[in-house]
């Protein structure tokens, strides 16, 4: 092996063991050998996206594309991290079609039409995103991971029967996998069976439990001191209805609450504390931080993504309270906690 070839493998198996800071000095080190590799380009650009630096990491993947503009990997990856965080759904979706028209084998389509899935329902397109769904191939797929990841596509675009047996296999062939046992709990609440839902999403919360933070992820003070700041800087309207002393932080909602009915990838649960004419007038919030952290995706957009949540919620749980039937109240899953 040349060591050109040597530090771009060095590299990726560095990334595999989760040094990120590794895997970009064997792409810098490559780079020294040939400066205008599209390979390095692209570990370089997975290596910032893993430490969260996505525009960074945009920058690679498109020199990588300026230096070979058929590099589907770099396509790819690009189109992903174009979805999320940085929401540029445009761009993405031109990205899935120029991968889609070099696609070779029906493993790369399959990867492209999910992502165009993705880049089309980022953009409210659901109509387009549900045609994306009926291109999928029948399967069997010879990739496993495409079994739940087309399910969870036919799932989100509202196709529940088409989507059931795709997770029902893929939890039997991965069942660590915690995404899988999610949607197979949301499945399973969709066909009203309350008792299979909850043990699913149990299952689910114990398996997140095992997943690694990311890299740069807040230690518990400083995420609690960041939320209670937020807290601070809520709208006007809304101040008088929390308070920065009656912040809780959790890694993921209890087993307790989950039980009784919270979706266990919710970023928060407002838990009203004083009444006033039979409507909420105080609350206390509990936080998920490991929620929060894989909603944000990156260090600097945890603030606004869980300002955004936190206000949303405040409105519908006070301002609110009064158009939402009882009925309605009781049905509601997450009963004011946000997915």
């Amino acid at each position: 092996m040349d060591q050109f070839s040597a530090h771009l493998d060095r590299g990726w198996d560095l990334v595999q063991k989760g040094d990120t800071r590794g895997a970009e000095g064997s792409a810098r080190s490559a780079l020294q050998i040939d400066e205008e590799s599209p390979e390095a380009y692209n570990l370089l650009g997975y290596a910032a996206a893993l430490e969260g630096d996505f525009e960074e990491a945009l920058e690679h993947y498109e020199q990588a594309l300026h230096l070979d503009d058929g590099y589907l990997e770099a396509m790819l990856n690009a189109a992903e991290i174009c979805i999320h965080p940085l929401a540029h759904y445009d761009q993405a979706e031109s990205l899935c079609d120029q991968a889609l028209e070099l696609a070779e084998n029906s493993e790369e389509r399959v990867d492209a039409l999910l992502l165009k899935f993705d880049a089309l329902l980022g953009g409210n397109d659901i109509d387009a995103a549900r045609a994306v769904c009926r291109a999928f191939p029948d399967g069997p797929f010879e990739n496993e991971g495409h079994t739940f990841l087309v399910g969870r596509a036919l799932y989100e675009a509202g196709m529940v029967e088409d989507a059931y047996p795709l997770i029902e296999r893929s939890i039997k062939a991965h069942p660590d996998n915690p995404e899988a046992q999610y949607y197979m709990g949301l499945l399973l609440d969709e066909r009203g069976d309350s008792a299979g839902a909850t043990q699913a999403f149990l299952r689910s919360r114990d398996l997140d439990l095992g997943v690694p933070a990311p890299p740069w992820s807040l230690t518990r003070e400083t995420f609690q001191s960041t939320i209670q700041n937020i807290v601070s800087r809520v709208r006007e309207d809304l101040q008088s209805f929390i308070s920065p002393s009656e912040v809780f932080i959790a890694d993921l909602p209890g087993v307790e609450v989950i039980s009784d009915g919270v979706d266990p990838r919710s970023l928060l649960l407002l838990d009203a504390i004083a009444e006033t004419e039979g409507k909420p007038s105080k609350a206390r919030l509990f936080v998920y931080q490991r929620n929060v952290e894989r909603l944000a995706g990156a260090l600097e957009l945890l603030t606004g993504e869980f300002k955004d949540a936190l206000e949303r919620e405040l409105a519908a749980g006070f301002l609110d309270a009064g158009n939402e039937s009882e009925e309605t109240a009781r049905s509601t899953r997450n009963r004011r906690v946000l997915n």
